[in-house]
């Protein structure tokens, strides 16, 4: 009798025991929600400065730039490390607590500082990609701060590390795709630091503070893309999905996108930090490695989900909806990066798309992880509605960044520095802003819904939670 050949599906879930849910991971979990609060009451003054005639109303030019450095800062940099202290916290063994709450305590004060350095001295914002920076003493010692907290923060996650049985499972799969991503972190604070002791110190600020960040800054971005490709898999685990990914596939591929962060020491040592071979190395390193294990676990996981159906528990609403948001902004941000031939808003375009995949993914996982820390699971119509509204928001945003950079609409600019002349180009900038002001919302609305899941249960309902 011939039997039909069949594909065996898996599920990829990290087993986290209450008793490793600790303060340090609480903390950091505050950290990300307080910063995704703040990033969006600089986000939506962002967005008036670049909204055609909204912007007359403020003071354009230093507002913008302003603003921009301290959203962008919020947004990305302190929400995605403390989402990956949270993860390192959680997965590792729980030791050298005295170095976790160093790390922990070092990031919230140079947060502070950042934030709270544009009201109380004057700087010069320097747009430099990565980490864009403010050149004043308060926010570049927050900066500092931050920085040496986010290294405490890698050296405790090496050492905290736990052993993968060989015996590989789901669980054992997502603890070396997190273990990968400390990796790479480390690999990252180690650019940073070769390249404060290379960079020349006589060059001019924009071109010293965009080369420091460079090497570093690309290192980051695989750190990001491995904590989504957990938070893609963990996710459609969660929704009941099914995958047809073995755990050490998953391996496979996750070590696939480990491998190309190495290509950044390789830069250091083969050429010139500041030579454009240099910035080549980084950037081709990206563009072959960021798709290479995001292309196949992104593609499993649509076929998992496909064949799941639609759920009908209402706590997997959410977890489904930001699952979904994720992969087609990654998406979208990837085919964008291909069309991108000059120095315009397609640019930020292509970098938005792929940075709110990695925010989508992250705030799906804290869906998942709110029940561990003894709270309510996210459930509900504006539960359900806020991966959707913050996903569909920045999709209208990249695409009216990308409408305007086919007419050459340049980056990083507001007001009348736009110069949009045409009602194409109004028309392409004006829709970046709905879409912008949408995906705030839907951003904030993020908040709202966790917070309001944090709330006490009632006291009749403590045991069954």
């Amino acid at each position: 009798m011939i039997q039909e050949p069949c594909i065996r599906n898996f599920t990829h879930a990290l087993a986290v025991p209450q008793s490793g849910i600790d303060g340090v991971a609480r903390g950091w979990l505050w950290l990300g929600l307080s910063a995704l609060t703040g990033s969006g009451v600089f986000a939506i003054l962002l967005v008036f400065s670049r909204t055609p005639f909204v912007n007359q109303w403020l003071p354009v030019a230093d507002f913008f730039r302003v603003a921009l450095v301290v959203h962008v800062n919020l947004s990305v940099l302190v929400w995605f490390v403390a989402l990956a202290g949270t993860l390192w916290s959680m997965a590792g063994s729980g030791r050298a607590r005295g170095l976790a709450w160093t790390a922990l305590g070092l990031c919230i004060l140079g947060t502070a500082a950042m934030v709270v350095s544009p009201f109380v001295e004057a700087g010069t914002p320097i747009m430099a990609n990565y980490i864009p920076v403010i050149d004043g003493r308060m926010f570049m010692a927050g900066l500092a701060l931050f920085g040496l907290g986010g290294a405490a923060l890698v050296l405790r996650a090496l050492l905290t590390s736990r052993r993968i049985d060989p015996r590989l499972t789901g669980d054992g799969a997502l603890r070396f795709g997190l273990n990968a991503s400390a990796v790479a972190a480390a690999v990252a604070v180690l650019a940073f630091g070769a390249s404060i002791l290379l960079v020349p110190g006589t060059l001019d600020p924009q071109t010293y503070y965009e080369i420091l960040f460079w090497g570093g800054g690309h290192a980051l971005q695989f750190v990001w893309t491995l904590l989504m490709l957990v938070g893609w898999l963990w996710l459609a685990s969660a929704t009941g999905a099914r995958i047809s990914l073995s755990p050490r596939l998953v391996v496979f591929l996750l070590m696939l996108a480990l491998l190309s962060v190495f290509a950044t020491p390789y830069a250091y040592f083969s050429t010139s930090v500041t030579s454009v071979e240099f910035r080549s190395i980084n950037t081709w390193a990206m563009r072959l490695g960021g798709g290479v294990s995001a292309v196949p676990i992104g593609l499993a996981v649509v076929l998992g989900l496909m064949q799941a159906g639609r759920s009908r528990v209402a706590s997997q609403a959410p977890l489904r909806a930001a699952l979904i948001s994720s992969i087609a902004l990654f998406g979208a941000g990837g085919m964008i990066g291909v069309v991108i031939n000059a120095s315009n808003v397609r640019i930020p375009a292509h970098y938005h798309g792929c940075i709110v995949a990695v925010t989508l993914a992250l705030m799906g996982l804290v869906y998942v992880l709110l029940p561990r820390f003894g709270y309510r699971a996210p459930a509900g119509r504006l539960a359900c509605w806020q991966p959707w509204l913050y996903g569909a928001g920045q999709l209208l945003h990249i695409i009216g960044l990308v409408w305007s950079g086919g007419y050459g609409v340049q980056r990083k600019v507001a007001g009348a520095e736009q110069v949009l002349r045409t009602p194409s180009e109004i028309a392409g900038m004006g829709l970046m802003g709905i879409g912008g002001l949408i995906a705030i919302i839907g951003g904030l609305l993020f908040v709202v819904v966790v917070l309001r899941a944090m709330r006490p249960l009632p006291a009749s309902a403590g045991e069954g939670a």
